[in-house]
């Protein structure tokens, strides 16, 4: 026996943590430092995983979701606990709600204190407060534990139908060491998170039998068929049925809004009139009047196919002729096998039809976006970004607002899939920068942030972030002073009135005092140049674009949500 044996090497709570997320694949954190996460953010950027630090969590989180819905894996929030924790569950309910794969991992107090309600610093029981508001939740309490965890916490949120999923770390973990072989060996890497899920024969048969009967066949797609990243094969079907398909606003760029079967322009008409209705990656929500209702015509006009992973999103509204159950990819491939070589287009009174609507429809778009007012309208600034993506179809847009977001969707196209981000399901306001930070950040192409005055001061502090990391994202901030429109007045005088905002603000100056580009536009022609060098040069940019302060309407194109009051004044 000798003095000089060694000590077996030891490793810790953080560095596992660390070693499980690069042993999958993880490469890239959304973060905000603080007790008692601040040393795993500096470990981790030292062992090469990119720390990107915001100033608010709900923005490192909507950076995550959005980091998952663009690359399919899931999205890593880092966050401290109780209140750091909260900011960014808003990010993860949202996440679970729009189907995109996002880990919150949040710092916690101690078990035992907290149980007992000692009153421990940032007490709060996260786990049971994040249960109901995503997919899985999990806590882990020791060291060798840890890679079962992350394990866990990856193939929750990536397989069947993807969302957001919270896990746990209480700050003594982070200190716990062990053997650090035992603890590589402790260290699990998930093999096929999201297996492929094929439908039933017997199902895709009666979804093609479905589509081969109708007279007026029409595809939606939702932004699951853009998650799904089979779009080679979304294409093939709708090409080779000829069937005219509808985008959602995040499926968008899946085929060119330019494409001949695009029925964008004529949605109203489209919905109304089909007899048969397949959707792909789309569910019967709000968005799309719960499959009933005037929007959709005569009352049961028509029948539905549904494609999606989860069996029990069928019939939520209204009867499915025909579920499809079954990852996207797998469902598309088996209705292209299955239509042969003799599949008959559809009649064509139906698609000519459509086509006049739609010409029609876009030459009085055109005719509207030639105007050139005498102060920017919505119309005149978007006609310059459309301009601008025609040019840059790999440019990222992303969008918030009421009206900005509504204009926005209508009138710039998009031509490849994944380039359009906006505010999903919720119609939440706030993802702005966190969106726009990780498009940037996880694809590298340029990012047109197209921000309504009210929507930007959600996340309007994260420019800072953009700055900090030299990110290719230029903000355009749709200044009409205030929300909807600029022009309400209290009728008490004094306040302002809830809806209206400093007159005459000057958004660049924020962008300016971080050292980015800031530019105040007034017209079409400052906004086309100023937007232009902002591409060409990748620097981070805030255009101030000035319009009427009446342009807009309360609500955009939701104000039938608004409740209004029915006293006579």
């Amino acid at each position: 026996m000798t003095n000089d044996t060694q000590a077996p090497e030891q490793t810790d709570g953080f560095h596992l943590v660390i070693d499980a997320l690069k042993l999958n694949g993880i490469d890239t954190i959304f973060a905000v430092p603080g007790i008692p996460i601040t040393d795993l953010t500096r470990k981790a950027q030292a062992a090469g995983i990119r720390m990107i630090s915001f100033r608010h969590e709900q923005h490192a989180g909507n950076a995550a979701a959005a980091a998952g819905f663009l690359t399919q894996k899931p999205g890593i929030c880092l966050t401290v606990s109780a209140p750091g924790f909260l900011n960014g569950l808003t990010a993860l309910a949202n996440a679970t709600t729009n189907c995109f794969p996002m880990i919150l991992i949040s710092g916690s107090s101690e078990r035992e204190i907290v149980d007992l309600q000692q009153g421990d610093y940032e007490e709060m029981d996260q786990l049971a407060i994040a249960k109901p508001l995503c997919k899985a939740a999990y806590r882990v309490l020791h060291a060798e534990d840890i890679g079962v965890g992350i394990a866990r916490a990856i193939r929750s949120a990536l397989s069947g139908r993807p969302g957001g999923v919270y896990l746990d770390l209480p700050a003594k973990l982070f200190a716990q060491s062990m053997d650090a072989e035992a603890g590589k060996r402790s260290l699990i890497k998930v093999v096929d998170p999201a297996p492929r899920q094929l439908p039933a024969p017997d199902s895709v048969q009666r979804a093609l039998d479905l589509l081969k009967g109708a007279k007026r066949p029409l595809i939606v797609l939702g932004k699951g068929a853009a998650y799904a990243q089979c779009d080679a094969d979304i294409r093939a079907l709708i090409e080779k049925t000829g069937i005219p398909y509808l985008p959602m606003s995040m499926a968008k760029g899946l085929l060119p809004d330019t494409h001949a079967q695009s029925a964008s322009a004529t949605r109203s008409h489209v919905l109304a009139e089909a007899d048969v209705v397949m959707l792909v990656g789309a569910r019967l929500n709000w968005l799309l009047s719960h499959g009933k209702g005037k929007t959709w015509g005569t009352p049961a006009s028509k029948q539905f196919i549904q494609i999606d992973i989860s069996p029990t999103e069928m019939d939520s509204n209204v009867p499915i002729a025909a579920p499809l159950i079954g990852d996207i990819g797998s469902c598309v491939s088996a209705l292209l096998a299955g239509l042969g070589n003799s599949w008959a287009k559809p009649p064509a009174d139906w698609t000519q039809g459509i086509t006049e609507r739609k010409e029609k429809n876009q030459a009085k778009m055109a005719a509207t976006l030639a105007l050139n007012p005498a102060t920017m309208n919505f119309h005149s600034a978007l006609n310059v970004i459309r301009n601008a993506v025609k040019a840059r179809p790999d440019a990222i847009v992303v969008n918030e607002g009421a009206n900005t977001l509504d204009f926005a969707r209508s009138i710039v196209d998009m031509y490849e899939p994944r380039k359009r981000l906006d505010v999903g399901t919720w119609g939440i306001m706030g993802i702005g920068m966190g969106f726009a930070v990780a498009a940037a950040v996880v694809t590298g192409k340029p990012v047109i942030a197209i921000e309504g005055d009210s929507a930007f001061g959600f996340s309007g502090m994260e420019v800072e972030t953009i700055c900090r990391y030299n990110l290719p994202v230029c903000v355009i901030v749709f200044n009409n002073n205030g929300i909807y429109k600029g022009t309400d007045v209290n009728p008490l005088g004094g306040d302002l009135a809830p809806t209206v905002f400093v007159k005459n603000a000057r958004y660049e100056m924020m962008m300016q005092a971080f050292g980015g580009v800031g530019v105040l536009a007034n017209t079409p022609e400052e906004l086309a140049k100023a937007l232009d060098e902002a591409v060409k040069s990748g620097k981070p940019t805030l255009i101030n674009a000035i319009i009427d302060e009446t342009a807009g309407t309360e609500s955009g194109r939701i104000t039938s949500l608004n409740p209004q009051s029915a006293k006579k004044k």
